[in-house]
């Protein structure tokens, strides 16, 4: 069943979600189960309802803008001894299907919604369908309100202009309605340290090894495990964004099963999450695999576990760990191992821990990040150098040497206390899938910068004594410059003040009618 029945998906979108919402048949899971998923849209489909989500993705952080080329399927699944059906089971999944990447949301909505579903069938979507229909735009940085199913849950999604490492408290309220509100802490976090917790001591490698994109495999025993690691992974160089493709349950039935497995090429720069045993000889091959176990939380500190040769992966039965030859560029922060191991050993509640965790992973990316960052603001051409009359300048290119020159004195060693080989770190680095969309989308900002530069100084010029002194073709050129000018600053969403572009729209008025009639019909007509 579709719900809304309107909805359009393809046959292959459809085969897809009906594997993907079911856990495989080894992973017996008893009960009710959550976990996610994400799948390729099939292309040449219509874009709906884009353009209104893009600008509200503009306001969003890097790391939650959303993929048009990808869904999100949330599952919430159940599976109970049922004597009167014929399998002697009762076996159901509720999928909700998104472009947006807001797992801890989308779960709650589920964990609210399933249970009854499961019992009421079809006419309760259709009551959760109208509550949906009553949420508030997903606005960035604003205390959203969604009522579902006789409670109100409150959030507020992250802005861009936040603070990396803080979050904005939610207050529940104090009034009556206390009982029926449920306030979010986050809409996209997952429990880091509870996904850690099987492979604790390597969590460094494991953050180099997703900022480098590096194929990575996750086997675990079941899909809600396999999809919070592959989700943890992801994040853990926020607010970097992970820029290759990455899979929270990857089963044999995908589309893209084929293209991931083959053995005629190195594997890709994926990460996926997988739970049957037939990955451990499909994808042998690969660099880097972990092998979760139960994902319980330890009472007690959990095991050194070492790193792994490859060749020991025999089957999934092998045990929990990390099975790589790779060798960390960096040396190993001792501190953060001891200081979680206290906080277990002083039964610090997951939560606390996690915030630990994340504020790490954070430092450690910003310390990387930010001599790239220096360097990068260093191409961008001095404003004295922008004339109203000549296009926008030219970002200066990209050097290796020269950024690799930089870090003697601005590397990271200013906000790090880490030892290790960082040139070696940054040199594989700039090879990767994380390095090219980062620095793409630091030249997109820069180049609309540059644009919006060149825009205010056309403002700041006397444009209608300009054009008294050239003749009429000159001027009519330079108005449908200004226009198009115009059209390029809303289409783009340049950077541009809007008293800028009113001023810049009054030049282009005051032009025109200093014309001839006949021109000035002419041009006022063509309002594009």
């Amino acid at each position: 069943v579709i719900y809304p029945p309107h909805s359009k998906l393809t046959d292959k979108e459809k085969t897809n979600i009906c594997y993907l919402s079911f856990p495989d048949s080894n992973s017996g899971c008893l009960g009710d189960t959550q976990f996610c998923f994400r799948f390729r849209r099939s292309p040449g489909r219509k874009v709906s309802l884009c353009c209104f989500l893009d600008q509200l993705d503009r306001d969003l952080p890097v790391y939650l803008k959303k993929d048009p080329a990808y869904y999100y399927g949330y599952v919430y699944f159940r599976q109970v001894r049922d004597k009167s059906l014929k399998r002697g089971y009762f076996q159901k999944s509720l999928v909700l299907i998104s472009k947006l990447p807001y797992v801890h949301l989308f779960r709650t909505v589920l964990k609210q919604i399933a249970p009854e579903y499961f019992e009421k069938s079809e006419a309760f979507l259709e009551a959760v369908c109208s509550d949906v229909d009553r949420w508030p735009p997903p606005v960035p940085g604003e205390i959203l309100h969604l009522p579902i199913m006789g409670i109100i849950v409150k959030l507020r999604i992250p802005t861009y202009r936040d603070k990396p490492g803080t979050i904005q408290i939610v207050q529940n309220m104090h009034q009556a309605d206390a009982q029926i509100s449920l306030a979010l802490p986050t809409v996209h976090e997952v429990d880091l340290f509870r996904c850690f917790c099987p492979v604790f001591f390597h969590i460094q490698m494991l953050w180099e090894l997703v900022l480098l994109g590096e194929p990575l495999v996750v086997m675990a025993p079941s899909p809600s495990e396999s999809s919070e690691t592959v989700l943890a992974l992801v994040s853990c160089i926020s607010p970097l964004k992970y820029c290759s493709d990455f899979r929270p349950y990857f089963t044999i039935h995908d589309s893209e099963f084929k293209e991931y497995t083959t053995r005629t090429q190195a594997p890709p720069s994926v990460i996926l999450g997988v739970t049957n045993p037939f990955f451990a000889k499909t994808l042998q091959h690969w660099p880097h695999i972990i092998r979760i176990g139960d994902i319980k939380l330890p009472g007690d500190v959990p095991k050194q576990v070492k790193v792994k040769k490859l060749k020991n992966l025999k089957t999934l039965d092998s045990k929990p760990g990390v099975y790589t030859s790779y060798k960390p560029y960096l040396n190993k922060d001792e501190e953060i191992v001891k200081q979680l191991q206290k906080g277990v050993q002083q039964k610090r509640p997951t939560e606390a821990q996690s915030v630990i965790l994340r504020r790490y992973f954070l430092e450690l990316t910003e310390s990387f990040i930010i001599p790239l960052e220096r360097y990068v603001a260093s191409l961008m051409p001095l404003q004295k150098s922008i004339s109203p009359w000549k296009s926008p300048p030219q970002l200066r290119h990209f050097s290796q040497d020269d950024f690799m020159k930089t870090l003697e004195k601005a590397g990271p060693q200013l906000t790090s206390g880490l030892k290790g080989d960082w040139i070696g770190l940054y040199r594989h680095f700039l090879k990767s899938p994380n390095f090219d969309g980062w620095f793409r989308s630091r030249q997109k900002e820069m180049t609309q910068k540059l644009e919006a530069l060149h825009l205010e100084a056309l403002c700041n010029e006397n444009l209608v004594f300009w054009s008294q002194k050239h003749t009429e073709v000159e001027t009519v050129d330079l108005v449908l410059k200004l226009k198009n000018k115009l059209l390029q600053a809303d289409r783009e969403h340049l950077p541009v003040k809007t008293d800028t572009l009113k001023k810049l729209q009054t030049h282009i008025h005051d032009i025109i009618l200093a014309l001839p009639d006949d021109l000035q019909d002419i041009l006022l007509k063509t309002g594009t």
